[in-house]
């Protein structure tokens, strides 16, 4: 159930926006990153890392009349999430044009346009301006794709949003569930083990099967 528009959520709850990514991609890839804090470094995180580099920076620069800002700090209460945008463009002195750096290639499902809509969803909240679009650089194709924030990719973000904060109060991790062209393109496949069903679904359910023997 999302949030009615005059909900908040206290600081202390608010969720990752990456985390809507992830869950709207894989919710045991969610939990496992965001419940468990497990990460595995390989190939594919090493390809994001270098990929950020320069929009980690937080440094700021003009082309014209569009200002850039980069690592720009994101919060939303009604939405209940925060975090952090790789390039927030400031058209015509007042828009707002968020930008979210992805490695790969633009995909079918639409775990990053939901990711970046949130972004959207915090700038407008923030500096009281309508966001109607922004854009996802995908670094094998070295181009923008535009994304156009309308009223069915709002509703899925608020929905995921809450989806998310649902699952990180319960702190349950689903059990896995192999599916071969997402876990094979997976970053934590090695350690989430999809084809072994049988794996403990949380760490904390690991430790009392333990004490029990």
């Amino acid at each position: 159930m999302a949030l009615r528009e005059r909900e908040s959520v206290a600081e202390d709850d608010l969720a990752p926006i990456s985390a809507l990514q992830h869950m709207l991609y894989c919710p045991r890839q969610c939990a496992l990153i965001h419940i468990e804090q497990h990460w595995d470094e390989n190939r594919f995180t090493a390809e994001g890392r270098i990929l950020h580099e320069r929009t980690d920076s937080g440094s700021r620069e003009r082309r014209g009349s569009v200002r850039i800002e980069r690592s720009v700090a994101l919060r939303s209460l009604t939405l209940g999430v925060s975090g952090v945008a790789d390039v927030v463009e400031i058209h015509d002195r007042v828009r707002p044009y968020p930008i979210e750096y992805k490695r790969g290639r633009p995909k079918a499902h639409r775990a990053d346009e939901v990711q970046l809509c949130a972004q959207a969803l915090c700038l407008e909240e923030m500096l009281g301006a309508s966001v109607p679009v922004g854009a996802l650089f995908y670094g094998r194709d070295r181009r923008r794709k535009e994304v156009r924030f309308d009223s069915e990719l709002r509703t899925l973000t608020k929905r995921v949003a809450a989806d998310v904060r649902r699952m990180l109060a319960a702190s349950v991790t689903p059990p896995p569930e192999y599916e071969a062209r997402k876990c094979n393109a997976c970053s934590l496949k090695q350690g989430c083990q999809p084809q072994n069903p049988r794996r403990p679904q949380t760490v904390a359910r690991w430790l009392l099967r333990a004490i029990d023997n």
